[in-house]
């Protein structure tokens, strides 16, 4: 490590290794005037497992077509998450759009490929991005801006 440069890459290997190696996401390393930071984007993904169908089927009852989108929303939040659903991966605050007054990230109808910034979730003044788990078409979106939501909330639907 040159004087000159106080940077220290085989640090930062260090460090990504470590965060890779356990559950951290993030970690802060100060010495003097150099302070390096390394963090990673977790995503969650759940896998739902879709029983059998009966031998006679159930009707199914759909909603009537003048039921608002909020009854819409909430029964949606708390039946069986959708297969398509994204889950909230910690308890906060969701936000559609990166500022007051900037354009939502994704609305309904939406194509994203995986990877993909679809909302933000704020805990604990951090703001953590919410990406799309795969390529698809958003169908629903359940959250507003500034909405709180808990774990394992479904926040949206890609199908």
């Amino acid at each position: 490590m040159a004087k000159d440069n106080p940077f220290d890459p085989d640090l930062v290997r260090e460090l990504a290794t470590l965060i890779a190696d356990t559950d951290l996401t993030e970690i802060e390393v100060e010495k003097g005037d150099l302070r390096i930071r390394v963090a990673r984007t977790v995503t969650a993904t759940m896998t739902v497992p879709v029983a059998a169908p009966a031998a006679s089927p159930a009707p199914v009852i759909a909603p009537p077509p003048a039921a608002s989108e909020a009854a819409t929303a909430a029964a949606a939040k708390s039946a069986v998450p959708h297969p398509g659903a994204v889950l909230s991966p910690m308890v906060g605050t969701a936000y559609r759009k990166p500022s007051p007054d900037a354009k939502s990230f994704v609305e309904v109808g939406s194509k994203v490929q995986a990877g993909d910034k679809v909302l933000l979730v704020e805990a604990m003044k951090t703001f953590n991005e919410i990406v799309a788990p795969r390529a698809g078409t958003v169908t629903a979106i359940y959250v507003e801006d500034g909405t709180p939501v808990e774990y394992g909330e479904p926040l949206l639907v890609i199908e």
